[in-house]
């Protein structure tokens, strides 16, 4: 193989991504029209609370820092506990932290459905367990509210649909509280792919690690007064709306609701959704069609469900695969990448580095700077991150998005359903011990079996031409290798005929 460089204009990126198909999206991909009367930018907007715990302590904070900013007020809180004042969460020390008083039932309840029906309530922030997301997400945007959910959207992948749906159907704004979307790096990593400077994409990476002496989510406190009589158990359970089994009270199951396959999905829901939502807006990539989730509870044995290593690798049928991986007992990370064909993408804290590949037979060298030909490029997308400022940007993004009407956030429904598939795909394949399908057209899963490999085996006896890839057109070149003039000695002999030889 030579070092001659290959690259992909935009047109053929697209094409071979499938985003001219429509089979993938990113952030701002598919602009909507405004949609519905326009919110004056005097007029305040009143902000309601469902579930305020730890994440939404914190989005508190953000809303009181940007009232007079966004012209928003914290109108109505909801909890299904009373609440601890050293603890600082809870339904009354919530709604003293938001200037409401404790006495009023109808701005501080335990119940979300009595919010439902109120003019004066214009966006509701879903903080709940994620068993509720949908339910809630759902029944407020019918109710004609514009939600902020923080991530992960949903529990299960049919739910997510269903989300996605009432957001088209209702045509209320809506966003995934996945804070880091905020962060131009990714929009700006995603031009550079799709102008090419990368090559064809084949491969990124993406990871989550932490490391816990007590026990990832077990920090989360316990208190004698978080019982029975104060936590509405059976709303906290949702087992009227079949969200979760009926069980016994327990104090660990409901603070530290994250351990159990009940309530969330421990490292797959909490944490991948952080980082493959950022990736897939960058890569252009939208729902997987082979998922395969692996690892297991390795060290943290204290009675949790969900695993402390885990990993994720999806495929898709544009031809890449990404992988997401964690662990909660040792906090040395990966690099966050991309990989394409002729340059690699490595993501910073403030940007991302590009590194152009030398194309030769033999494994890079050890260190990167040895492996790419021109010097590394230093991107820096002019954001900091840090105080949390990725979260205000994204709710003052959203509150734009409701007063202009415009259902564009920055993290909107199909980037949380496709997020949701993926992450949902590799919790079912740990757990069941098998690799899955997801059909994006239907959203049905399926057991997966040998077509996969036989379908790109195909692809490589047709020498390149995957015209069965979304976005492919007649004509177009497939395949991006420079075969050596050797190659030519390649092909059956018939009747003892050398292939070289034949015309």
């Amino acid at each position: 193989m030579t070092d001659k460089k290959t690259t992909v204009n935009r047109r053929g990126f697209l094409q071979t991504s499938g985003l001219a198909a429509g089979a993938a999206t990113a952030v701002g991909a598919f602009p909507h029209p405004a949609i519905g009367e326009v919110k004056g930018a005097n007029e305040r907007l009143n902000v309601a609370i469902i579930g305020p715990g730890g994440r939404a302590q914190g989005h508190i904070r953000h809303l009181q820092e940007l009232g007079d900013e966004a012209n928003v007020k914290i109108a109505a809180v909801c909890d299904v506990w009373d609440g601890n004042k050293d603890v600082g969460r809870g339904l009354y020390p919530s709604a003293e932290k938001c200037g409401l008083n404790v006495d009023d039932k109808k701005n501080v309840t335990k119940n979300y459905r009595t919010l439902l029906d109120r003019d004066d309530i214009d966006v509701v922030l879903v903080a709940t367990p994620d068993h509720w997301h949908a339910k809630q997400c759902i029944d407020f945007m019918e109710a004609g509210k514009d939600v902020y959910c923080e991530k992960p959207m949903t529990h299960t992948i049919d739910e997510a649909r269903r989300v996605a749906e009432t957001v088209k159907k209702t045509g209320q704004v809506f966003t995934v509280g996945v804070q880091s979307t905020a962060h131009p790096q990714w929009k700006m990593a995603h031009d550079r792919i799709t102008g090419g400077q990368i090559g064809k994409i084949v491969q990124a990476q993406t990871q989550y690690y932490r490391n816990s002496a007590m026990g990832q989510w077990r920090y989360y406190p316990l208190t004698e007064d978080m019982n029975p009589n104060t936590v509405d158990w059976k709303m906290f359970l949702g087992t009227e709306f079949g969200l979760a089994k009926d069980q016994p009270f327990n104090r660990a199951r409901y603070a530290q609701w994250r351990c159990y396959w009940d309530f969330g999905g421990g490292m797959y829901t909490d944490l991948f959704v952080h980082q493959l939502t950022h990736m897939l807006i960058a890569l252009g990539l939208k729902f997987p069609r082979r998922v395969v989730g692996g690892g297991g509870l390795y060290l943290e044995y204290d009675g949790r469900d969900v695993p402390d290593v885990a990993t994720v690798v999806a495929d898709y049928d544009e031809g890449a695969q990404v992988i997401i991986t964690a662990t909660m007992v040792n906090d040395t990370p990966i690099d966050e990448v991309i990989r394409g064909h002729t340059g690699t993408i490595k993501f910073t804290y403030n940007g991302f580095e590009i590194t152009p590949q030398v194309l030769r037979g033999a494994p890079a060298p050890p260190t990167r700077e040895a492996a790419g030909e021109g010097g590394v490029e230093v991107v820096d997308a002019g954001f900091d991150a840090r105080g949390d400022a990725d979260t205000r940007a994204l709710w003052r993004h959203f509150f734009e998005c409701v007063r202009s009407r415009n259902q564009d956030t920055l993290c909107p429904a199909d980037l949380g359903y496709a997020a949701i598939a993926t992450v949902n795909l590799g919790v079912d394949s740990y757990r069941n011990g098998k690799a899955y399908f997801f059909d994006k057209e239907s959203g049905q899963v399926s057991e997966a079996d040998e077509s996969w490999a036989k379908k790109w085996e195909k692809v490589s006896h047709q020498r390149g031409k995957p015209n069965h890839v979304a976005g492919w057109e007649a004509g177009d070149e497939g395949s991006l290798l420079y075969p050596p003039d050797y190659q030519k000695l390649e092909g059956d002999w018939v009747n003892g005929q050398d292939p070289a030889k034949r015309s």
